[in-house]
């Protein structure tokens, strides 16, 4: 009996880790190199802290439309070339600012839809300092865009999505979650057949609390909100791939800093859809002139990084779609 379980167990783990083969060069394509190329653009003193509104992040909603044209990414429906314009009233006044939207449509259930997100502004300037945001959230607005980049791969390579992933920069988040308001309450796709939103906002530092033989880690929060059956993913997808210690600590109810609250998936599960949201903790440069590129951990972001890409790569192509079965 004990070789049988032993047996049983060993196949189950072959079975698991065959399920993501295929994605496995897909996701080695997100490269920590091309990923602190990208981010030492993207949080770049140009883009004067992508502020919403401003020109900095009107250069910066112009760059990601830039790396989605040149890698062939499709723009999402009802954009006006990528951009879903939109008209917010901050403070009292009215700011014109867009989200940029891109897809890559599903081969044979293109009218389901998986969304992966991240927040494009941060603070702007601030008594003449520029509020670069590296980690909020510039290393969530480069992950998007090196997974976006290995899922076309895949679809060149005839190996696309099943269903369909949408690629979603959101303004006007640090303004109260915004633009990903904007969007759920005038979605370019059907909300009823949004399967699930992966929501990356600040992946690419340590948690000031964790050790240095403690790095290898991410905070997921909400996964088990909604779905059971979405947790049980993300974890099966984790444990046959990148193996990064899922940590949980913000995802506790009483959780007093309720993060759960404070990003842009949660326009999504206010709406019924169920959400991961990936974060690496606040630090001492939190919102800060000083959360700057070269405090990124690109072997970290990198990792991290790939996470998503298989855990969503999963969803889009699994069978059935995935049950919400808990109250919003």
């Amino acid at each position: 009996m004990k070789h049988f379980i032993t047996f049983a167990l060993i196949f189950s783990s072959a079975l698991s880790f065959a399920q993501y083969e295929e994605a496995q060069p897909f996701a080695e394509s997100i490269d920590r190199q091309d990923l602190k190329e990208l981010l030492y653009v993207y949080a770049s003193d140009f883009f004067q802290g992508r502020e919403t509104g401003t020109l900095g992040q009107k250069r910066a909603v112009t760059f990601l439309k830039e790396f989605y044209q040149t890698r062939g990414i499709a723009a999402a429906k009802g954009t006006e070339d990528y951009f879903q314009k939109m008209e917010l009233t901050i403070k009292g006044e009215a700011v014109s600012t867009e989200n940029v939207v891109a897809i890559i449509e599903g081969s044979t259930m293109p009218e389901e839809y998986v969304v992966i997100s991240s927040h494009l502004d941060h603070e702007g300037i601030k008594k003449g300092e520029i509020y670069n945001g590296a980690d909020d959230d510039g290393s969530g607005s480069v992950a998007l865009l090196e997974i976006a980049e290995a899922f076309q791969k895949a679809a060149e390579a005839g190996k696309g999505p099943q269903r369909s992933v949408i690629f979603l920069h959101v303004s006007g988040e640090e303004k109260g979650l915004l633009g990903s308001k904007y969007y759920t309450d005038n979605p370019l796709y059907p909300l009823a057949n949004t399967i699930a939103n992966f929501n990356i906002d600040m992946v690419g530092r340590t948690d000031p609390k964790r050790d240095s033989d403690n790095r290898n880690y991410i905070y997921l929060i909400g996964s088990d909100r909604l779905s059971t059956e979405l947790h049980e993913i993300s974890e099966a997808a984790n444990k046959a791939t990148t193996n990064i210690e899922l940590d949980y600590t913000f995802n506790a109810e009483d959780d007093p800093n309720r993060f759960y609250f404070r990003s842009d998936h949660y326009n999504f599960a206010k709406n019924n859809i169920p959400v991961i949201f990936y974060f690496n903790g606040t630090h001492a440069d939190y919102h800060k002139p000083s959360d700057t590129v070269e405090k990124i951990e690109f072997d970290l972001l990198e990792e991290r990084a790939r996470l998503v890409f298989y855990t969503a790569w999963e969803v889009a192509n699994r069978k059935d779609r995935i049950v919400v079965d808990k109250k919003k």
